[in-house]
Parts: C-alpha cells; sequence; structure tokens
C-alpha cells in the first residue's frame, strides 16, 4: 500500500480533484512498477468515471482520457468506491500535508505505523 499527495493549485472543483488524484495514483503505480494497482476513492462519480471505457465529456474529461490511455500499463486496474466515513486516515493524511504545503509519499511500512497520526509523517520521493 503506498500513499502519495500532490498539492495542486487551480482545480477548479472537488471532482476535479478526485480525478487528479486518480491519475497521480496511475503515475505513481508506473513509476513503482506496479502491474496490478487498485485505486480507492470516496468520490462515486470520479470512480465510475475512470471504470467506464466511453469517452467521457464531463469537464474532468480530459483527466479521466489520460486515465484511460495509462490503463494499458498494468495488468489489473481496479477503481474502487469507499464510503467518506471509511477514508479518514486518507483525509487526515492530506490536511496535514496541505497544512505543511508538503508533497507526501509514504510506503507500507509508515502507513502501518500506529503513531502515524500522532507523530505526523516523512515526505519521501518514489526511488
Amino acid at each position: 500500500m503506498v500513499i502519495k499527495i500532490v498539492i495542486h493549485i487551480n482545480i477548479p472543483s472537488p471532482f476535479a480533484a478526485e480525478a487528479h488524484a486518480c491519475f497521480e495514483g496511475i503515475k505513481l503505480g508506473i513509476s513503482l512498477q506496479i502491474h496490478s494497482v487498485k485505486l480507492i476513492g470516496d468520490s462515486k462519480i470520479v470512480i465510475k468515471k475512470c471504470q467506464e471505457k466511453s469517452t467521457d465529456k464531463s469537464v474532468i474529461g480530459a483527466i479521466i482520457r489520460d486515465i484511460q490511455q495509462k490503463k494499458s500499463d498494468f495488468q489489473e486496474l481496479i477503481f474502487q468506491y469507499i464510503h467518506r466515513s471509511e477514508n479518514l486516515k486518507a483525509h487526515r493524511i492530506a490536511k496535514n500535508a496541505l497544512e505543511k504545503g508538503e508533497t507526501v509519499y509514504l510506503r507500507e511500512e509508515e502507513l502501518n505505523d500506529q503513531n502515524l497520526a500522532s507523530v505526523g509523517y516523512w515526505s519521501r520521493n518514489p526511488d
């Protein structure tokens, strides 16, 4: 499990932010040379659009097209919806990163650390 948080500016909507997050997840999977990726998000609309194969003509259509073009880079690519109440740890990490203005990259050992919420996190870049 890996979490990557990237600070973007001028994102026009929460849907665009969620779509950008999916695309960042795809790019991270490619950079880590992972063949099977599961992206979990709490926006049903964005997850559904990422799962579809048809051309999206919405405001986030360009981002969705970028995501769809990268699907062939993986043996398995799953987009899964998770309710926001089950996604609190990710929101806490993102809020902390936003307050600090940092891009964050966390691997499983750091995510499993029981002290993550109380002591903060460590900034890293993918190898």
